[in-house]
């Protein structure tokens, strides 16, 4: 993508390994998500151009250097898209997802989108063979809802609403069940919640048929909720968390926002509520999310709305754009 809103195709050289920490990959199927659209809009604040989109994605091993333990020639395999610099004090702590000065692959750095990727072994995870590409190239998501569903306090037994049901609201939804909640999910699109109904979200509510108020009730009696995940990146999607939420409990803040959203701030600390950041994902995480999917604990089928072929590239965003809510996950096959 040379600027905003342009798609270009090149021939270039097949990669070659460099190193024998190396694996390279046939690249098969890759995952459209609202930050790829934020770059083809020219709206995402941190990609410059040109640039190589793709950062959910799965492929075939085809080429491994002489050190390489994980893989085999002809295992599937997806990797973290996540460079960082190893020595800044988050990394050193552990912390690499918010590393200073960290760079993910399909934005500040060429992505997946082409025939052939290397990428080093200790960022790859191996994909059961019983898994398929279309499902390995979900990991990325799912991966980003493993990793937040751990921000909070343990989630068993605990009634936790999600805002928010596109693809990464619905894997959280799922992953919150998954950790033994209690799970209600809101959208302003009955498309997206008959989805999340589809992956086994029972309560579901839409705040253009009825009060927020009323869809936690029928969902959860007079308990309320103790966790909320934010996970639409609109301002009164954070302030409806906020204010219905039972004292003393945990927002975590999943979205990315356009705007700045204003925070009622008095009743974070008059009710002392939690307000959590998140970001990205532990290499843990996407084992995590590799596990669940392959165990069916994690449904990811009812996600995918369409395929298009790598050629067809950008009418898939035309598609995205035209189609709105009623779209959750646009796959591109190689």
């Amino acid at each position: 993508m040379p600027q905003p809103g342009v798609i270009e195709f090149k021939e270039v050289e097949k990669p070659t390994l460099s190193n024998p920490d190396e694996v390279l990959l046939n690249i098969k199927k890759i995952g459209v998500c609202g930050s790829d659209i934020h770059v083809y809009h020219g709206l995402h604040p941190f990609t410059p151009y040109p640039v190589v989109q793709g950062h959910e994605y799965s492929g075939e091993v085809v080429e491994v250097g002489a050190n390489v333990t994980k893989v085999k020639v002809g295992d599937k395999a997806t990797a973290r898209p996540q460079l960082v610099c190893g020595v800044c004090p988050a990394c050193k702590r552990g912390d690499y997802n918010i590393c200073n000065e960290l760079k993910v692959q399909g934005f500040q750095s060429g992505g997946t989108a082409q025939d052939y990727f290397v990428l080093p072994e200790d960022r790859l995870i191996k994909i059961p063979d019983h898994v398929t590409f279309e499902m390995g190239a979900l990991v990325e998501p799912a991966a980003v809802a493993a990793h937040c569903t751990t921000k909070a306090r343990d989630l068993k037994g605990i009634n936790v609403v999600v805002t928010g049901a596109g693809p990464i609201g619905n894997l959280v939804a799922q992953f919150a069940k998954s950790r033994g909640a209690n799970v209600m999910i809101t959208d302003l699109s009955d498309f997206r919640l008959d989805k999340a109904k589809e992956c086994g979200i029972e309560h579901v509510g839409n705040p253009k048929n009825e009060s927020f108020e009323i869809s936690v009730e029928k969902a959860f009696g007079g308990e309320g909720f103790d966790v909320g995940f934010e996970c639409a990146g609109v301002e009164i999607a954070l302030d409806t968390l906020i204010q219905g939420i039972n004292k003393g409990g945990d927002i975590v803040a999943v979205a990315v926002y356009g705007d700045k959203p204003r925070v009622d701030v008095s009743i974070i600390g008059d009710r002392e509520l939690k307000l959590i950041g998140t970001l990205m994902y532990k290499h843990e995480d996407y084992q995590v999310a590799v596990a669940k999917i392959a165990s069916g604990e994690i449904i990811t089928e009812p996600l995918v709305t369409k395929h298009f072929p790598f050629e067809k590239y950008h009418d898939a965003y035309k598609y995205i754009d035209a189609q709105g809510d009623q779209t959750l996950k646009v796959i591109i096959n190689l």
